[in-house]
């Protein structure tokens, strides 16, 4: 499903839920000890998504351990990102060589609970989410606040600094309708223009992000890689 919004050098794994191939290294497992089931689950599940990708990487495996602000660390020359929401775990690596930096989200494609898209929102993005009723065949809401997550994995790693959701302005494109055997998705791009822009290690100005978008199978899922210096 993630891998239709990927450029090349890109690797993903992803499991529609517990798939029973996961086993954590001791590190790891400690760090969950105490967790609930379904937070057990889905912390070893996305973590075998990521082995698996750093398989097609060519690379060995390793824990993925934890860091300043939950950001996974990856081995040396990596970049990559892990989501999981209910019914969907995945992981997206590639060489630093090939991309900079990459940040995915999933979401279920279901309104978000009350209260919260006026606390995300700027005001053109709560005037475009709120119009998508009975247009749109995704949830606005709960993209726009996919996006969002989609961009702070992205932009903490590079930067490591914090941005808050009001700090980035998010325009979305939805394009038509695809067709697949469980009926139809949906699918876009969207813009994130950074409203408090900062140099990146590369010496880039870092202002804005370009990401996709899809809907399928009841999961929203939002992707931004951000190209090396260079490219």
């Amino acid at each position: 499903m993630i891998e239709v919004l990927l450029p090349e050098g890109a690797v993903a794994s992803e499991a529609f839920g517990p798939d029973g191939s996961g086993t954590l290294y001791p590190e790891e497992a400690a760090l969950i000890a105490r967790a609930v089931e379904i937070r057990r689950e889905e912390f070893t599940t996305v973590r075998a998504c990521a082995r698996r990708a750093m398989a097609a990487l060519g690379l060995p495996p390793v824990p993925v351990l934890p860091g300043t602000r939950n950001a996974p660390q990856w081995p040396a020359g990596v970049v990559g990102s892990m989501t999981h929401c209910a019914g969907y775990r995945a992981a997206v690596l590639a060489r630093d060589s090939d991309l900079a930096m990459i940040g995915i989200d999933a979401e279920p494609d279901r309104p978000l609970p009350e209260g919260v898209l006026e606390s995300i929102a700027l005001p053109s993005e709560l005037a475009w989410a709120r119009s998508g009723a009975g247009v749109s065949r995704v949830c606005r809401d709960r993209l726009l606040f996919s996006a969002k997550e989609a961009v702070y994995k992205t932009w903490y790693p590079l930067l490591g600094t914090e941005l808050d959701f009001g700090e980035a302005r998010l325009s979305f494109l939805e394009e038509s309708l695809g067709k697949n055997d469980a009926g139809g998705f949906s699918h876009g791009s969207f813009t994130a223009r950074i409203l408090r822009p900062e140099r990146g290690p590369d010496g880039r100005m870092v202002d804005e992000f370009a990401g996709r978008w899809l809907s399928d199978r009841g999961i929203i899922v939002t992707v931004i890689t951000l190209p090396p210096i260079g490219a």
